[in-house]
């Protein structure tokens, strides 16, 4: 008869799984210091109790880093990769107006043990965008699947669970003729159109040193201090666009139906950047990437010069016209 065996020679070891959720106990800590679960972290769902809120809706978004991660693996950023993770999810959150509330991720690996040390650098970084946007680490998954996985691949992806109140819910149906977008600095192609950048540095070798490489893997810019300020100083945005895959266009074309815009950016001043885009279609690369521009604000013309007094550098893009198409260019 043959030996019976165990889950864990199987490649899968309970126990580990629950020393590492002990582990990063710290970690979520850092997340509960102004929001509280109204259970304990680390059960089967989490609860938020929303009494705060007098109307609450509820605003859900998920993404994920795409091929990006495989750069950062390369690096050893893993701490960019949690800080990405959140980004995308809680800045897609924040376009409806609602409170980045609670985030759950999940993590797909080979073997736990083994990725351990990585996977909570992972979660350290998710932790300090977290922390620094007032969001709960909720919870998670931390699969451990052999022989699916690949060995020394992280799989990741994000959960965000947001509120707000009805009546202060974020209405892109009141965009008008005359509105005007801001545009506000991203840190650099943030998660979107890596495909194509590890493409143009595989065929150019050498194009990027290993110090702009890593410059250019700077993580997504989180945009909540954008949106607190413009609450603090009164500002109503008609809309918010977060500028992800797709670019300026196709963002802010699923919400201006029969309108649209003639954009002017700034040329983006990033020499890493300007190095890869040398190798990119002039027209593609506007649906592609950010192009500079990880958000964007648009106001009533009475509003601009408060919308610009907040975030990051800021601009002024172009106005709503009548007739549909959002058409993109660097100011000269």
């Amino acid at each position: 008869m043959s030996p019976k065996l165990t889950y864990r020679q199987s490649g899968v070891d309970t126990i580990e799984a629950q020393s590492f959720v002990h582990n990063i106990s710290s970690h979520v800590k850092r997340t509960q210091k102004n929001r509280q679960l109204c259970n304990a972290f680390g059960l089967f769902a989490a609860a938020y109790d929303l009494s705060a809120y007098q109307h609450p809706v509820i605003v859900t978004g998920t993404d994920g880093v795409g091929t990006k991660t495989e750069l950062l693996y390369e690096q050893d950023m893993l701490e960019t990769a949690g800080k990405d993770l959140v980004a995308m999810n809680v800045n897609d959150i924040l376009t409806t107006g609602g409170d980045p509330l609670l985030f759950l991720d999940y993590l797909g690996i080979s073997n736990l043990k083994k990725e351990t040390p990585r996977i909570t650098r992972l979660i350290a970084g998710m932790c300090d965008y977290l922390e620094s946007c007032n969001c709960i680490l909720a919870g998670g998954e931390t699969a451990e699947m052999p022989d699916v996985v690949p060995d020394d691949l992280v799989e990741l992806a994000g959960f965000c669970i947001g509120c707000a109140e009805r009546d202060q819910m974020i209405d892109p149906s009141r965009v008008a003729v005359g509105d005007v977008l801001v545009g506000y600095a991203s840190d650099g192609f943030h998660a979107n159109g890596w495909s194509l950048v590890r493409r143009i540095l595989r065929e150019h070798a050498g194009l990027l040193t290993q110090e702009e490489l890593r410059a250019a893997l700077a993580p997504t810019r989180l945009y909540n201090d954008v949106v607190n300020q413009m609450r603090a100083k009164g500002v109503a945005p008609k809309a918010y666009a977060h500028i992800t895959g797709g670019g300026l266009p196709e963002n802010l074309e699923r919400f201006l139906g029969d309108k649209g815009a003639e954009l002017q950016v700034p040329f983006w001043q990033n020499e890493p950047v300007q190095k890869v885009l040398q190798y990119v279609d002039e027209q593609d690369r506007f649906h592609t990437f950010n192009m500079g521009i990880g958000w964007v604000a648009i106001v009533h013309p009475d509003q601009v010069e408060t919308a610009m007094s907040v975030g990051p550098e800021s601009h002024v893009l172009g106005c709503i016209r009548p007739g549909a198409g959002i058409r993109v260019s660097v100011a000269s």
